[in-house]
């Protein structure tokens, strides 16, 4: 069945999730949902140097809140942490240069962070999309690291800290693909088979979105949210799926426009009415799962998924410096 999802999916990403989509969509936004003042509150946005990430870390610094921008580039992230300042005027800016596909180097991040820093809304936006299997330095497989353990370890870090904050919230930036997979516990580094990095990466999109309903029936004081940003212009769609961007973008919203639900979630009175452990799509729930798509997983299989995950989490804690 693997093809009629791949053509559902693509067929209904033609309708909704292109700029058509989102201008369609924005006919019933109220504006006053995001206009709102965010002074006084914190917000880490991860992968925040650029595309939706950086567009989402500007509007909140815009609303006045103080914002963390976790980047991988040094020299990339000064630029967009300048750009910021300069467009909206707030000095609240701070940087912080973290590898989310290096669990050691989140562990000491985030132990220093919790620290340092209060926090009330975690964006969990950093990804990639590697179309080869590659390693990291630790044996994990790239996409599985960043997308999957690398947001897993930055949220179950920060729980803590957030669980101290007033209106705590836990966004992450997930993607239609998912979709298209069932939830696969028995392969998580990609090790059997073929390997299709497109693929690997709607299956990563797949756990966070799993990720987001267990972390919502853990813990009751924070409200977790996951979203798809529609089909996005941003560098990351470029470099990573370079056919599908040429056939597409004279269809593709703009950035701002691919973080308008991120922002909504993130800053909005209006976002925490709904039920936690939600998935998002235009400031709206949508399903989860496509019709006759056959993409539900058993409960001992999420139950796995968090297991390992915490496992794998535990293990580069006691290996992380300090």
């Amino acid at each position: 069945m693997s093809w009629y999802r791949n053509t559902v999916w693509f067929v209904k990403g033609l309708r909704e999730y292109t700029r058509g989509g989102y201008e369609s969509a924005s006919k019933r936004f109220n504006p006053a949902d995001v206009e709102v003042d965010v002074a006084g509150r914190s917000f880490l946005v991860t992968g925040a140097n650029s595309g939706i990430g950086k567009a989402t870390a500007k509007e909140i610094a815009r609303r006045g809140g103080t914002v963390h921008l976790v980047c991988r580039n040094k020299d990339r992230a000064e630029v967009a942490k300048e750009e910021i300042v300069t467009e909206t005027g707030n000095q609240n800016i701070f940087l912080h240069i973290v590898d989310i596909s290096n669990p050691k180097e989140i562990w000491k991040f985030a132990e220093k962070f919790r620290n340092e820093h209060k926090l009330n809304v975690l964006i969990n936006n950093a990804g990639c999309m590697v179309n080869n299997r590659e390693l990291t330095e630790d044996g994990l497989e790239k996409n599985f690291a960043t997308n999957t353990l690398g947001t897993y370890i930055m949220t179950t870090a920060l729980v803590p800290l957030l669980e101290k904050a007033a209106d705590a919230r836990v966004i992450t930036v997930s993607s239609g693909g998912m979709l298209v997979q069932k939830l696969n516990v028995s392969d998580l580094q990609s090790e059997s088979g073929t390997f299709d990095g497109t693929m690997v990466y709607a299956q990563n999109k797949r756990q966070q979105v799993v990720l987001t309903e267990q972390w919502a029936k853990a813990h009751r004081n924070i409200h977790f949210s996951v979203m798809h940003p529609g089909w996005a212009d941003t560098p990351a769609v470029r470099s990573s799926m370079p056919d599908f961007y040429e056939r597409m973008k004279n269809s593709l919203r703009t950035e701002a426009q691919g973080a308008d639900t991120v922002l909504w979630l993130a800053v909005s009175p209006e976002a925490t009415k709904l039920p936690s452990g939600l998935f998002f799509q235009d400031r709206q729930p949508v399903p989860t799962h496509l019709p006759l798509a056959y993409t539900h997983s058993l409960p001992e299989d999420e139950e796995k998924l968090m297991e390992v995950l915490e496992e794998f989490s535990q293990k580069f804690k006691s290996a992380s410096p300090g």
